[in-house]
């Protein structure tokens, strides 16, 4: 496998020149295409508390805002991206998930950076991305402008999600210096070692060598993030939602504390 076209997310509300270096770097290591995105959308009519609705007036001046941002992104991708790159550029005036999740149809990869979705007519909410897409996401650390990639952690969980999860990642896991095959060990369960050893013979059949770890103590995500920076890991490789996304959301699980977590990049597939 490996990744002939991906698509980078600009957010409307964050400088877009890291996102974009990130999506160039990676276009150039896999001879990759790169697609440029973004997308904002006008808020609908909604009631206020004095009973008044935003009328078409204000909508308006929204929307000729939202152009004039989506242009000013265009020109930045236009810019930094060389002549001899192949590339392209899309936009709407649309939810950013969902036109990201659409457009993800036409790409290998998605991209896209670790702005928090506060607002989700103006930023992607990367659980919804990761869901919808049906593809790999790249959930780029925060201020980096490119991905070494060197020292990979695969968080992994012998569910389905975790296994595509390391398939996506082959090209990445491919040209890593170092990989880390690492599960929260809880239940002192001898299958757990024995998946361990499956994957990393997986692993060994694409010419990757990988050594496994078992973290001992509970399966939460600052557990798995903290042995990922006692290693340097600057690439995090998980299957995502191996719960459903309410019981993760209402109680808490890895999957959630990767995605609100931005120091490391990640790496997700369902």
């Amino acid at each position: 496998m490996c990744y002939k076209s991906i698509v980078v997310n600009l957010a409307v509300d964050a400088p877009p020149v890291s996102i974009v270096k990130v999506g160039i770097e990676l276009a150039e290591r896999f001879g990759a295409r790169l697609i440029g995105l973004a997308a904002a959308d006008v808020p609908p009519l909604v009631a206020t508390g004095d009973g008044m609705v935003y009328e078409g007036e204000i909508m308006q001046v929204q929307r000729t805002e939202i152009e004039k941002r989506l242009a000013e992104l265009r020109a930045e991708f236009e810019r930094l991206v060389p002549a001899s790159m192949f590339s392209e550029w899309v936009q709407a005036i649309c939810s950013p998930t969902r036109f990201l999740s659409v457009s993800a149809r036409g790409a290998d990869l998605v991209v896209t950076g670790s702005e928090k979705a506060d607002n989700i007519f103006r930023a992607v909410d990367v659980g919804s991305l990761v869901l919808g897409a049906g593809r790999p996401v790249l959930v780029a650390a925060s201020n980096v402008d490119h991905l070494v990639a060197k020292t990979v952690l695969i968080a992994w969980k012998d569910a389905r999600e975790a296994r595509r999860a390391i398939a996506d990642a082959l090209p990445f896991l491919a040209k890593a210096n170092e990989v880390v095959v690492a599960t929260i060990d809880t239940d002192h369960d001898k299958s757990i070692r024995d998946s361990l050893a499956d994957v990393a013979v997986f692993l060994e059949h694409h010419g990757i060598l990988a050594r496994t770890e078992l973290i001992a103590g509970d399966a939460d995500g600052d557990r798995l993030l903290a042995f990922a920076r006692s290693i340097h890991a600057d690439l995090i490789v998980s299957g995502a939602y191996g719960h459903s996304r309410l019981r993760e959301w209402a109680f808490g699980g890895i999957t959630r504390t990767l995605i609100e977590d931005s120091s490391i990049s990640r790496f997700m597939s369902y």
